[in-house]
Parts: structure tokens; sequence; C-alpha cells
């Protein structure tokens, strides 16, 4: 026996359901092989008996996440990749201090759900994400492509449309590839800025079943307002929604924060390191969260390149942009 086995922490967890442990473990253990990975650990499974072999910090986080996945395959859930790498991710200890619970206990995994879906938090930053909107009345979402700041603002605001805690959803964006051309594109508002707005689409039919959605766009619960429509609106019972807000200019932006009426809230999301506006024309979303960022009932929520949850190709794109960034300066 070498040093190294000598130091291993050995454990075995046995699983009351065989079929609930099947689908935790994945197709041909798949789901035990990504947790290996991203825990460098061993683990060999038997029937509905695993065995784990490796470092104590490795070994205690992947029984976390191993027990975590079967309490949720117990309630019905599909257990499916990204629900296995988010596990993992968000009961990590984070180099942010953000004093999060692990999964162990279960309540502390920020959840998200509508009568066709739920979701889960799936990094410390997204947890806190969906804890800030929940306790605020208007928050901020910022950071790079694939964090899931859009996609979990749509889901919490129909979340919120199903419970009847707000009669109706705003999406909006600024219009700067739009704006001037809406009027040569055929079609009426909604079909015009369609091809801008289709991730907050995309969303609302995963969380939402396709008939409620064009229903709701049908009798107006849910609305599509480019943002140089919403000047003199007060959104009143609502949760408005401004994606790209990174291309908003500061009057833009000053306008679509003073809409927020009785009842409702609003969330921003932008993407800093991508600004579309004409050359000296400063971003909005830079100057709102600068002057609000001590604001009672304002959260900001600072994604980095490591809360990426998509394909693990995107999080090191987006790492070596922003050190190439850093490397070169203003």
């Amino acid at each position: 026996m070498t040093l190294r086995q000598a130091e291993d922490e050995v454990r075995t967890l046995v699983f009351e359901d065989a079929a609930l442990a099947q689908a935790v473990f994945g197709v041909g253990d798949s789901h035990l092989a990504m947790i290996e990975g991203k825990c460098h650990i061993d683990i060999v499974a038997r029937g509905n008996e695993v065995t784990l072999r490796g470092g104590a910090e490795g070994v205690d986080q992947s029984v976390a996440v191993l027990q975590h996945l079967y309490k949720r395959a117990k309630r019905g859930h599909e257990i499916r990749g990204a629900d296995v790498e988010g596990a993992v991710r968000i009961n990590r200890l984070n180099d942010r201090q953000l004093s999060l619970p692990t999964i162990e206990r279960a309540e502390s995994v920020a959840q998200i759900a509508t009568r066709k879906r739920q979701v889960e938090a799936r990094s410390p930053m997204q947890n806190a994400y969906i804890r800030a909107m929940e306790t605020n009345e208007m928050v901020f979402g910022i950071g790079p492509a694939g964090t899931g700041k859009t996609f979990l603002a749509v889901a919490y605001a129909a979340q919120c449309l199903e419970r009847g805690l707000v009669d109706r959803i705003i999406l909006s964006r600024p219009a700067v590839e739009a704006g001037e051309r809406l009027g040569f594109l055929p079609g009426d508002m909604k079909e015009k800025v369609d091809p801008y707005l289709r991730p907050l689409y995309d969303a609302l039919y995963e969380m939402m079943p396709a008939d409620k959605v064009d229903r709701g766009f049908s009798q107006g619960v849910i609305e599509v307002a480019p943002l140089a429509f919403m000047r003199g609106r007060t959104l009143n019972h609502a949760v408005a929604i401004l994606d790209e807000a990174q291309n908003t200019t500061a009057m833009q932006m000053k306008m679509f924060l003073t809409r927020l009426g009785e009842g409702s809230r609003m969330i921003v999301t932008g993407d800093p390191t991508q600004i579309d506006l004409p050359p000296g024309v400063p971003s909005g979303l830079w100057e709102a969260t600068r002057i609000l960022k001590n604001v009672d009932g304002i959260a900001q929520i600072r994604f980095r390149a490591e809360d990426v949850v998509r394909h693990e190709l995107v999080a090191r794109i987006v790492a070596a942009y922003d050190a190439d960034t850093a490397n070169e300066g203003p």
C-alpha cells in the first residue's frame, strides 16, 4: 500500500431505492465520473452502493453532493449532468467568503419553482442572486455570458406570476441594434423585437407551458416593451426585466429605474464587457451601479468567470478575455 493510499479516506454510501440511486449515478455511471473529476477522488458503484476513496475534503464534498442529488430524485426531479455540476459547484468552499452554507442543508440552496419546472442555484453567486430577488425590490445582475443572470431573472418573474404576487411580466431591452431600424422590420412590435429578446422567451417557455406563455402575450399579461417606449409609464404589480442593460445611456437607465410602481420588482441584467454604445457614450449600467450601490432595497450581484454555468469551455474563454483585458489595461 502506498503512502497516498494510507492517507486516503474511504466512505461507503448505501441508498434505499436502487432505481433512484441509478438515476443519481447516471447512464454508465456518468454522473459519478463527473463528481470524481471535480472532487479528485475515486468512486466505485455496485448496485445501490457507492464507495468513495480520496482526500477527506473531496470525499466530504462528494458525499454531500450524492445525498443532495438523491433527495432531488426522491422528490421526482430528473437528475441531469448540469444538476450534478451545479451541486458540486455550490457545495465547494468559495474564495469570496460569501458565508453560504453547503448543500448538506437542503434549505440553503435557493430554488425557483413553477408548475412546469424547478431550478436550483448552481453556484454560490446564483444562490445569492436568487436570495436577492426574493428580498429586494430592485436587483442588478452583472457579469459575463453564461452565468444564468437572465434565465434566473425570467424564471423568478414566472414564479411570481404563477403565485399571484404580480399581475404581469414586462420584458425590455435597449434598442441599440433595433432602435432606428425597428420600423423597417416586418410585423407588429413583438415580431420586430423578437430576435433581440429570444433568450428571455426561451427562459419563459422553459418555465411555463407554451400555451400559457402564448396566452400571456395575447392578453398583455406578458408584455414586450422596447426601452424607448417606456417613458411616461408607471409599472405597478409587475416584474420588469431590463436585459442587455450595458447598452443603455445614463438617461435611459434613470428613466427605466424610475418606472417602478406599487407592488413591483425590477431586475436589471447586463455584461459590462459587451457594450455596443457609440464611442464616447458611457454606459448607464456602470453609472447606475455606482450611484445606487448604498441605496436600501437595491442589491447588486456581480458574477465572474468562475460563475459561468454553461459549458466549462465558456468559463475558460471568459477568463482568458478578462486576463487579456487586465494585461492590456484600459
